[in-house]
């Protein structure tokens, strides 16, 4: 356990840097940990909403941007070149102690370049996939890093083969979630219950745009069948409903919800969640939750994600599985009518939402203890 006597030691600064939602609230949850560690600790921080709060210097808001794909960032190389030349600005006046990159390869990775070049030590928290798309990536990050904390069991292996120093303390979603709500799949008349179907179209722009109406459309499919159904479509904190009633066409009926929360108690008593592909994936096998994935991005982002991603699948839940334990619809397969196929399928057949429910909670098991910001914060902390 790391021990601070601020009497004897110099505060540390520490710069840290999330590109994306996710990413914002590991990272804060990581900066929370260090200051109760060591109140001294100075952040200078870029990331967002969650970030902003508790940074000491915020530099820039780039979660909130919602920069995915291949093709996209390229409308964003002068923002990207001007923020590249203010970090290292930051870097050579105010030295740091340490740079610490959270997910976020893309800019992370460039921050990275030009902390090495200023004999910065560097940390990654809850490092990129690299594993399943451009494992030449990896060797990067291993000459960049004093130390990565991955967020699967399986990666120390796959980094250290390739030079990493890579430690598994456990996946930091575990730091925000709830134990799982009990479920009872056990209902006599399906069709009669008031079946509880969440909606996850995503945290970006691009990926609300494409996949809420599609999800829309699926409630209302179910609703003919199963008429007792009740919808709820999850939005991020700033998020407007009316923005989402464009999207929609109209008005959504009673029986639809807009919820908005941090604490995953509404989400928790879900029965199938619709689902983006993405961290909600996990988060969702974390509260047992049966669902489906889906995605649809920009055509030309489409193509050369599917020439360069090594792995059989999009979603982490299927992927930690290893096996198809969720259905996957991607691109024009994510359509209104394959989704209500496969809701209705298992609301038709409630003993396979238990079983997917059973297979959730063995992933779960799988992935650690809570605690994992403030381990690795100690960890971060002690080296310095």
């Amino acid at each position: 356990m790391y021990n601070v006597d601020t009497r004897m030691t110099k505060p540390k600064t520490l710069f840290i840097s999330a590109g994306d939602v996710s990413g914002d609230i590991h990272a804060a949850n990581l900066v929370r940990a260090l200051k109760e560690l060591d109140p001294s600790v100075r952040i200078i921080a870029i990331g967002g909403f969650y970030l902003k709060t508790l940074a000491d210097e915020f530099v820039a808001d780039l979660a909130s941007q919602g920069i995915t794909g291949f093709v996209e960032p390229i409308k964003k190389l002068p923002q990207f070149w001007r923020l590249i030349k203010q970090v290292r600005y930051i870097l050579q006046t105010q030295k740091p102690d340490a740079f610490i990159a959270v997910d976020f390869y893309g800019l992370n990775h460039q921050f990275l370049k030009v902390a090495k070049q200023e004999n910065i030590p560097a940390y990654y928290y809850v490092t990129p996939q690299v594993w399943a798309s451009r494992q030449y990536r990896a060797k990067e990050l291993a000459a960049l890093t004093k130390k990565m904390y991955v967020i699967y069991p399986f990666e120390p292996a796959f980094h250290k083969k390739r030079g990493g120093n890579a430690v598994f303390l456990g996946n930091p979603l575990l730091d925000n979630m709830p134990k799982p709500q009990p479920k009872d799949f056990n209902i006599a008349i399906p069709q009669n219950h008031a079946w509880k179907l969440g909606l996850l179209p995503g945290s970006r722009a691009t990926e609300i745009n494409r996949l809420a109406p599609v999800f829309y459309q699926t409630f209302k499919e179910i609703c003919k069948q199963f008429p007792n159904t009740q919808g709820y479509i999850f939005l991020l904190p700033n998020a407007k409903e009316e923005d989402f009633i464009k999207l929609f066409g109209e008005r959504p009926p009673q029986n639809f919800h807009f919820v908005k929360e941090t604490d995953y108690k509404i989400r928790g008593q879900m029965d199938f969640l619709l689902t983006c592909s993405g961290t909600a994936t996990l988060e969702n096998a974390l509260l047992g939750i049966p669902m489906l994935v889906a995605y649809k991005m920009f055509y030309p982002t489409y193509l050369v994600a599917r020439a360069v991603i090594k792995v059989p699948y999009i979603s982490l839940v299927n992927l930690l599985a290893d096996k198809p334990l969720v259905k996957e619809l991607i691109q024009n397969d994510a359509n209104p009518q394959a989704c209500t196929q496969e809701v209705q399928t298992l609301f038709s057949q409630p003993q396979k939402l238990e079983a997917m429910h059973q297979e959730l909670l063995k992933l779960r098991a799988s992935l650690g203890e809570p605690g994992v910001a403030k381990r690795a914060a100690a960890d971060i902390l002690g080296d310095l």
